[in-house]
């Protein structure tokens, strides 16, 4: 079910795929924040995805539910006006399997700080059968009292967060690896200034909290890799793969993956024999961060 309302084009439906969507977003020149949860809705554990989306002429919001089938069947969609009366709240619905689903929102007091997804004073509630199945934001008392709904009793999970980020050589962001942790500030950089004695030596610089934790030296062979560094007291995976940076034309990204190392509850012992038991590790995390850094000359 959609609302034909205006949006922008990277809320537009269809059935373009997943990896359609750098494409897409490059060639519209939007900032795009996309967040995907797990949770219990209708009857069902689904995805559902809330994205934020940003140029200089439109800002927007989209929630959206996974169908029976894996596919986006569901979707509603918001445009967030700059004119002063416009308000700032308010909610819309669509069905589910045959139960309603209410998005109810209250930006009046967001605080976007020049950003395309708000930072504080704000909340998105997914609400399904009495339940708010999904809550963004934190003033979250607020949004039991207006929605009069109790929390789900299957708490939702963050899968994993896309970020299509435009700049021309620094590209930050903030980011929870876990839902008990701390936000952690993340840039990478390109510095294609430094000369050597065949011209010029492409650098990347990825850095945690304003601290280097990786630096690639002689990009234009290490333009793919990956390498394991230490967030506080977790292991993350960074992936990164910016061969389109230094060989393509266009709107071209780069990609960078941070995928968090999952603690192992094992002895020494059990961990010598390799049994490699990912799936029982009590502190495991399914969550991966996707940022792609889209340079604009």
């Amino acid at each position: 079910m959609h609302d034909s309302i205006g949006i922008p084009a990277c809320f537009s439906s269809g059935d373009q795929t997943q990896a359609d969507e750098p494409a897409s977003v490059g060639r519209s020149g939007q900032s795009v924040f996309m967040s995907v949860y797990r949770a219990k809705l209708a009857g069902q554990c689904r995805l559902i995805t809330v994205t934020w989306c940003r140029n200089s002429l439109l800002h927007g919001l989209s929630v959206s539910v996974q169908g029976p089938d894996g596919d986006e069947h569901y979707r509603c969609k918001v445009e967030l006006k700059p004119w002063y009366f416009w308000r700032k709240q308010g909610s819309k619905h669509f069905i589910v399997d045959g139960r309603t689903v209410d998005v109810v929102w209250d930006l009046k007091a967001a605080k976007f700080n020049g950003e395309t997804e708000p930072r504080s004073d704000y909340y998105v509630a997914i609400v399904c059968e009495d339940e708010v199945v999904l809550l963004v934001g934190d003033q979250k008392k607020d949004a039991y009292r207006k929605t009069g709904c109790r929390p789900s009793l299957v708490e939702p999970m963050l899968v994993s967060r896309r970020e299509h980020i435009f700049g021309k050589r620094k590209f930050c962001t903030r980011v929870k690896f876990n839902d008990k942790g701390s936000f952690h500030d993340i840039s990478v950089k390109s510095n294609d200034s430094i000369s050597c004695s065949d011209g010029f030596d492409p650098v990347l610089e990825i850095r945690v909290d304003g601290k280097v934790a990786i630096q690639i030296k002689h990009l234009q062979w290490k333009f793919r890799g990956n390498e394991s560094i230490n967030v506080g007291k977790n292991g993350v995976e960074v992936y990164w793969d910016v061969h389109d940076w230094l060989f393509g034309s266009g709107p071209r990204h780069g990609l960078f993956i941070f995928n968090p190392v999952p603690s192992l509850p094992l002895s020494n012992q059990e961990v010598n024999s390799g049994s490699g038991d990912y799936d029982n590790a009590t502190d495991s995390s399914s969550f991966c961060l996707f940022l792609y850094a889209w340079k604009v000359e």
